[in-house]
């Protein structure tokens, strides 16, 4: 797995991004059409298994131990607790769950233990399992894919080139090494960014093109709003404009036409009409319920609809709706 990106590829994709919105628009929709099942938007759920006391520094992170945050913290949760959790998330049409824990690289001993064990129980319930603990090595990346792990989410977040404009405490590299570590165990791929840390246009072309030249491609790509946190470095960054959002997800679903795109965190700074564009833009998935690890949902009832406005057809009371 390269480090970069292929030169062609970012050239496609900074032609894409530069079109008009409307065609750029149209073209996603036909690369979704003919490569995805119509009304197909899966829901997952991200659970935050170990919050906070993280030793990166990430700047748009709350639960990195450097930043004064509003953060409770807490240690790696029992395997019954993340269980019922999972259930829950089963419950309100979650087919995939997610839990992440605020490490550098997972502990060895009874803590990574006790998440292979949280992974056998969820897949026991008939969901698909995904964790991001932070860098892996071979070993442990064997024993994640011998508990039946399905995903493994490593985002690198930014371009190579903007990357160490956001975390100082680990290269590009190092993530890319550990998704190595994944494939090398044929664990499914998740892997996106975050948009809106003061990057160039060219940066989030830069990473789609990162991306789209993975061989094989990642099956999930998370596209995150940043959510801005007080404390955090990044808490006074300009808005992204949500037209720049919603292009680099269309740029993404052409360039990765196979892969699961999600609406990940920053969905409570988006109005309901916004996230509807993400998602005729070509995003197909979404995280639901009330909490993205420490990042705030609209919830499983709004999310419902969002759905439901999506992919049925208008009943007859809506119909008399002035």
């Amino acid at each position: 797995m390269s480090e970069d990106y292929d030169e062609a590829i970012y050239q496609k994709a900074i032609t894409l991004y530069k079109k008009p919105f409307l065609q750029l628009i149209q073209e996603a929709a036909v690369v979704h059409k003919e490569n995805w099942p119509e009304a197909d938007i899966q829901r997952s759920a991200l659970l935050s298994i170990k919050t906070g006391s993280c030793p990166e520094d990430c700047s748009y992170c709350p639960q990195s131990a450097r930043y004064e945050t509003d953060i409770k913290k807490h240690p790696l949760m029992e395997v019954n607790d993340i269980v019922e959790k999972a259930k829950a998330a089963k419950a309100n049409g979650a087919e995939r769950f997610c839990m992440g824990a605020a490490w550098r690289k997972p502990p060895r001993g009874e803590q990574f233990d006790r998440v292979l064990d949280a992974i056998r129980e969820v897949k026991s319930l008939g969901m698909e399992a995904c964790v991001t603990l932070g860098l892996l090595n071979e070993e442990q990346a064997l024993k994640l894919k011998e508990a039946g792990l399905d995903y493994y989410n490593h985002n690198v977040d930014t371009s190579k080139d903007y990357y160490s404009k956001v975390i100082t405490t680990r290269k590009f590299q190092d993530r890319v090494q550990t998704l190595r570590h994944v494939r090398n165990n044929d664990i499914n791929v998740c892997c996106g960014g975050i948009l809106g840390m003061g990057e160039s246009s060219d940066d989030r072309m830069k990473l789609i093109a990162f991306l789209a030249t993975m061989d094989p491609q990642p099956e999930s790509v998370p596209i995150n709003f940043l959510v801005k946190f007080d404390g955090t470095p990044l808490e006074n960054t300009k808005d992204l404009d949500i037209l720049h959002f919603v292009r680099t997800i269309a740029v993404a679903r052409i360039l990765l036409p196979k892969a699961r795109i999600r609406l990940s965190a920053g969905r409570m700074d988006m109005s309901r009409e916004a996230q509807i564009l993400c998602l005729t833009a070509g995003a197909n998935s979404i995280f639901s319920g009330e909490v993205l690890l420490t990042s705030p949902l609209p919830g499983y009832t709004f999310d419902n609809q969002l759905i439901d406005d999506m992919t049925k057809p208008l009943d007859k009371e809506n119909l008399n709706v002035l």
